[in-house]
């Protein structure tokens, strides 16, 4: 049994509906696996919580290379920066802010070890996560232009979404004598 798997089992019944969702978003589809696995790799960092970023990381070895876990990883890590900063940019809305360089380095996202769309796609997942709405828009125009669907892109957020909902429910409390 891989460790997803026995994450994945000790989902309580409350969560019966993310215990499933995360066994179906991770099926072969409209991503390659470099793309499923990074997204979901991603994904699992930015929910800040150790047992699941360990558990993709563990069950993506299988199907990818090094090189996609080591994008996924600095992919989360640049957006835990950038969906800070440039959500507070747009949140104040002040146009000052905006004429203001940035002055944090993101060399990563211009030189991925992989694809330069993957790395976005990967990218606009933890985005979406961390609900930075012009890092989304950014990230979706690049992937787009990188060739990718908007299946794709659809897929991806619901990787990002089904693992942000399994960080919460690996977390319930198993409340014995409840019916579910």
């Amino acid at each position: 049994m891989s460790a997803l798997d026995e994450l994945r089992d000790a989902i309580p019944e409350p969560a019966r509906d993310i215990r499933l969702n995360l066994q179906s978003v991770l099926q072969p589809g409209s991503l390659s696996p470099a793309q499923r696995w990074g997204v979901a790799i991603a994904s699992a960092v930015a929910t800040r919580n150790a047992r699941l970023r360990d558990a993709m990381i563990g069950d993506a070895r299988v199907e990818v290379g090094a090189d996609v876990i080591d994008d996924a990883l600095a992919a989360a890590a640049l957006m835990a920066m950038n969906n800070v900063y440039y959500r507070f940019r747009h949140l104040v809305g002040k146009e000052s802010y905006s004429q203001m360089p940035a002055r944090l380095r993101m060399q990563r996202i211009a030189r991925p070890l992989t694809s330069k769309a993957d790395f976005e796609l990967f990218c606009l997942a933890v985005s979406a996560i961390n609900g930075c709405e012009m890092c989304i828009r950014s990230h979706e125009a690049v992937v787009l232009q990188g060739g990718l669907s908007e299946e794709q892109v659809h897929d991806a957020i619901r990787i990002a979404a089904t693992i942000n909902a399994a960080a919460v429910a690996i977390e319930l409390p198993v409340m014995e004598g409840v019916i579910a």
